[in-house]
């Protein structure tokens, strides 16, 4: 296991250090060059700046918790994935507290990159990441100190419930009691910024149990994944794939009855390539076709809002046998289907919960 661990660390290293470059070397310069900016803080221009400050002290200011680090204030836990930022610091605070570093979690309630008014920018499109605006004025939380130094830094931890399927009698109960826990697990991942001191770097990977092989010094936002808004922002279709539209079925187009076009003959699927429409409206006319007297089937990952739930929820409520198996094991999804396996007790199905094996 140690030997594959360390093969996967190797391999992982080198797809973050692949994404960094073609962010920084490909990307970014791309979008530049169509009008698209991701502003860094030297390029910033005076109205620029008037504006993000007030933006800080409006939105950012209110909803941020400094914690200082002492004997009294031991290091926090913070959150699974959660951006924060490692401040060094000099000197003594209002109240006459010293301290030579602090934690401040960027608050979730708000965008990770920001877009600036039109008006402001010498580019059709400016945006700031919220990880620049908390550096340039993470002094402002720390009044009567200097500010040494400022690292971004995210902890990715074990999210997988503790949980022996075969040893636990009632699984349900189970895992609902350790999805809370979930954003506490293990560290398994650091990812710092690559201007993060040495000494900082040491600090952080011995707050989180962790070693070098668990680093990654990133040249760069700590979650790539927040960039993904941007294109919703942008007006430009010429620079987007076109949205692909899965096709039906010819017998389905035909008929407006599932149960007619089945009688047709066999219907073969291609998902997601084709649309799986028809498998709501199966269940959705099957709720209240009176000919249907049971529905069987397995569900494996579901959304909070679920059509197929829903139908499945109605065929019940108008007296049919539904008998539906959970897969609870399905990750990040525990607690959705835990919540729609409730309702549909609530209302008369038979719920079979385990881990299946077959994913619907």
């Amino acid at each position: 296991a140690r030997e594959v661990y360390r093969l996967v660390c190797d391999e992982t290293h080198a797809l973050v250090k692949e994404q960094y470059a073609l962010l920084n070397e490909e990307i970014l310069p791309l979008l530049a060059s169509e009008g698209i900016r991701l502003l860094k803080r030297a390029d910033w221009s005076p109205a620029q700046r008037e504006w993000i400050s007030a933006f800080f002290f409006r939105e950012a200011m209110p909803v941020i918790t400094p914690i200082g680090l002492d004997p009294s204030h031991p290091f926090p836990r913070v959150l699974n994935k959660s951006l924060n930022f490692a401040v060094q610091l000099e000197g003594r605070d209002a109240f006459g507290r010293s301290s030579d570093a602090a934690i401040v979690q960027a608050p979730r309630v708000l965008p990770r990159v920001i877009q600036l008014p039109r008006e402001l920018g010498d580019s059709e499109y400016c945006f700031v990441f919220l990880s620049s605006i908390l550096h340039e004025f993470v002094h402002e939380l720390f009044a009567g100190m200097k500010v040494l130094g400022c690292y971004q830094f995210r902890v990715t931890r074990n999210s997988n419930p503790f949980v022996d399927e075969e040893a636990v009698k009632n699984l349900r109960t189970k895992i609902q009691g350790e999805l809370p826990q979930r954003h506490f697990g293990d560290a398994v991942r650091l990812e710092v910024a690559n201007n993060c001191s040495e000494a900082m770097t040491e600090f952080l990977l011995g707050q989180s149990n962790l070693t070098e092989r668990d680093l990654y010094r990133v040249a760069g936002p700590v979650n790539l994944v927040r960039l993904m808004q941007v294109p919703d922002w942008v007006m430009r279709d010429n620079l987007k794939f076109k949205p692909f539209k899965p096709g039906t079925p010819k017998a389905l187009e035909k008929s407006g009855n599932v149960f007619e076009a089945i009688r047709g003959g066999d219907i073969l699927l291609h998902h997601p390539y084709q649309s799986f429409n028809p498998i709501i409206e199966l269940l959705e006319q099957s709720a209240t076709d009176p000919q249907v007297v049971a529905i069987k089937m397995t569900v494996y990952r579901t959304g909070t809002d679920s059509a197929l739930m829903q139908s499945l929820l109605r065929a019940a409520q108008n007296g049919k046998e539904v008998t539906v198996v959970v897969e609870l094991m399905a990750r990040f999804d525990e607690e959705a289907n835990i919540g729609w396996a409730t309702k549909l007790e609530e209302v008369g199905a038979h719920v079979i919960y385990g881990v299946v094996g077959y994913k619907v």
